[in-house]
């Protein structure tokens, strides 16, 4: 029974933490990062069939959906939070994900195609920080409680067949992740090389992952491999195993059903490639792909308009208290500055 003084925030954080119920079924949880204003209110709500207008999210929000498997079956719950921002946040990233319930969570990264010198640099510091935090928890459970270390260690795998040619080769996430380009009617209007050299590498680096990528955009009909996916991850529902890699139509390709051979070399000349010095597979695609795309810098990426103001959130009264705080502050450097030019005329 919960607390008549528990605010919302604070059951939507139990019971993310609690994943699960009596008979040990365990709640999925996903968490949604990515670009700012990249797409993931909208992806949220549409998979959970909400027609509400998307607005801003101001830092991490959390809502839930409910979903039954058949007829006469009781609906699975999944919680779903988000970190807004973009990469101004990344903090915030270790709050929902906790050692209790690493089992059942997953990142949704949604990039915004439409920016691709933005892409990059989001979709790195993003996983970074993620994975730095998840491989802490993990290494904490490994003292504490092995044999759950081991099970998602394990899990990791799951996608990747063992008689894959590429097993040896990729480094797959801790945890189930889905990457979703977004805006893909913009993107679909750029040249040709441009959109060759954007699917291949996130291709690369899904499959290096052990990820699903999909993309989506206007209209709605174009999310609805996105909501196969999460649906999979969220409910439990099958996965598609279609595939589709032509770079003229939306990717959307499944953890696992993917190749180096398929997807090919970087898109750079032999040349250019030998020029390049890289220490990983990952580092080499990065390099090549910011000689198209310079990447934004990290200061470029931050969110600095203060919440505060932004009109969404106004409230008339705590807006009025803090004019009027304003005012006062601004009149106490004003005394101030006044009393220590008397001092100075004093002395």
């Amino acid at each position: 029974m919960p607390r008549a003084s528990e605010t919302l925030w604070e059951l939507a954080q139990a019971a993310a933490e609690r994943g699960g119920d009596a008979e040990g079924a365990a709640d999925k949880a996903l968490l949604f990062l990515g670009s700012k204003a990249g797409g993931k209110t909208t992806i949220i709500l549409r998979c959970l069939d909400r027609e509400e207008i998307p607005k801003p999210t101001l830092a991490l929000e959390y809502t839930f959906g409910r979903r039954a498997k058949g007829h006469n079956t009781p609906k699975d719950i999944a919680h779903f939070w988000e970190l807004g921002g973009g990469t101004s946040l990344l903090e915030l990233i270790q709050i929902p994900i906790t050692s209790d319930n690493i089992k059942t969570f997953a990142i949704v990264l949604v990039l915004d195609l439409s920016k691709p010198n933005e892409l990059w640099p989001t979709m790195e510091s993003l996983l970074q920080v993620t994975r730095n935090h998840l491989n802490k928890l993990i290494t904490k459970l490994g003292k504490t409680n092995p044999k759950v270390a081991t099970e998602i260690q394990e899990k990791m795998w799951n996608n990747i067949q063992k008689d894959h040619p590429d097993y040896e080769l990729i480094d797959p996430f801790p945890i189930p992740l889905v990457i979703i380009g977004s805006k893909y009617d913009i993107f679909h209007e750029f040249d040709s090389e441009m959109r060759k050299i954007i699917c291949k590498t996130l291709r690369f680096v899904s499959h290096y992952y052990g990820a699903s990528l999909v993309f989506t955009g206007k209209p709605d009909t174009l999310l609805l491999k996105a909501r196969i996916l999460i649906n999979h991850l969220a409910f439990g529902f099958d996965r598609s195993k279609s595939v589709s890699v032509d770079q003229n139509k939306p990717l959307f390709i499944p953890a696992g059903l993917d190749s180096l051979s398929q997807i090919g070399p970087p898109p750079a000349s032999d040349s250019d490639i030998g020029k390049l010095y890289a220490h990983t597979p990952l580092d080499l695609w990065k390099k090549v792909y910011e000689k198209t795309f310079p990447p934004m810098r990290n200061s470029d990426l931050k969110d600095s308009k203060d919440p505060a103001l932004d009109p969404q959130y106004a409230e008339y009264e705590i807006d009025a208290m803090r004019t009027q705080k304003n005012q006062e502050l601004e009149q106490y450097k004003r005394n101030a500055s006044k009393s220590w030019k008397e001092m100075e005329l004093e002395s």
